[in-house]
């Protein structure tokens, strides 16, 4: 993996160095527009909306448009004045329970990996973490734009995570939950409780895998060797009818059994 940012991790008097490293990557099949007759890739010309006319790089700059339709050109002289912060410091503002952050906010995640300098501060940090259960709540620039961060732990190593503004969650209005809600009721309650239980189990990231990628990969080697394409069956149309919610609930707690080998009833 290679760094891409250096700096310093501070709480109270504590300075631990510190290296950034993205903790994910992107492996959605991408595909590239072409031209169907002979597989050439499509290219695109900046064009203006207003004279018709090519526009080069050197020409384009960027515009920021107002609610009521209105465009203000931005040039890089007016975003080399903007007051934002460049420093190299990811600055604990507060430790806050793990259980106020809502996983909603939470966004871009990266390790970080301290210098062998601050192997024992690191860990300290680490440890402070783990068995207060709490993240530190921070702020840090990257890219040029000043974020609000958490810290927490995974698998002994420390993870920062940016959040959200609160402006970019949006909230949750439906008017249907609005409505008189329909209790289910106990007899539904306790059934539903069994079939938690009985499909009780631990997340293991390996049981999972991505159909999609999978089937397109298997369709381009297939293409790429000359073969034919199978074209996988259609899902079988539900016809529809509404069930019992009752009955639904003890057919899935009956199949969960049966997938395991237990008694149904």
């Amino acid at each position: 993996m290679r760094a891409i940012w250096k700096g310093a991790v501070s709480f109270g008097l504590v300075n631990v160095p510190v290296r950034l490293y993205s903790a994910t990557e992107n492996h959605d099949v991408q595909f590239r527009q072409v031209h169907r007759e002979d597989g050439g890739r499509i290219k695109y010309q900046r064009v203006c909306s207003i004279d018709g006319e090519q526009v080069s790089y050197d020409d384009i700059a960027k515009g920021y448009e107002t609610p009521d339709g209105q465009m203000v050109v931005l040039t890089d002289e007016d975003l080399a004045d903007l007051p934002i912060s460049t420093t190299k410091e990811i600055a604990v503002d507060k430790f806050v329970p793990a259980d106020q952050i809502d996983p909603l906010y939470l966004d871009k995640c990266y390790y970080l990996e301290p210098d062998k300098s601050a192997i024992k501060p690191y860990a300290l940090l680490r440890e402070a973490l783990s068995s207060t259960d709490r993240m530190a709540l921070v702020t840090v620039s990257l890219r040029t734009r000043m974020t609000v961060a958490v810290l927490r732990v995974r698998d002994d190593v420390i993870v920062l995570q940016t959040l959200l503004w609160p402006d970019e969650v949006r909230p949750a209005e439906f008017g249907v939950l609005d409505e008189e809600p329909a209790e289910p009721n106990k007899k539904e309650v306790q059934m539903a409780h069994l079939l938690v239980e009985s499909m009780a189990g631990d997340y293991e990231p390996e049981d999972y895998t991505d159909d999609y990628e999978e089937a397109v990969k298997a369709v381009v080697q297939a293409k790429l060797e000359g073969g034919e394409v199978a074209t996988p069956p259609e899902a079988a149309d539900d016809d529809g009818q509404v069930i019992d919610l009752l009955a639904a609930l003890q057919q899935s707690v009956d199949r969960a059994k049966k997938k395991r080998g237990e008694k149904t009833g």
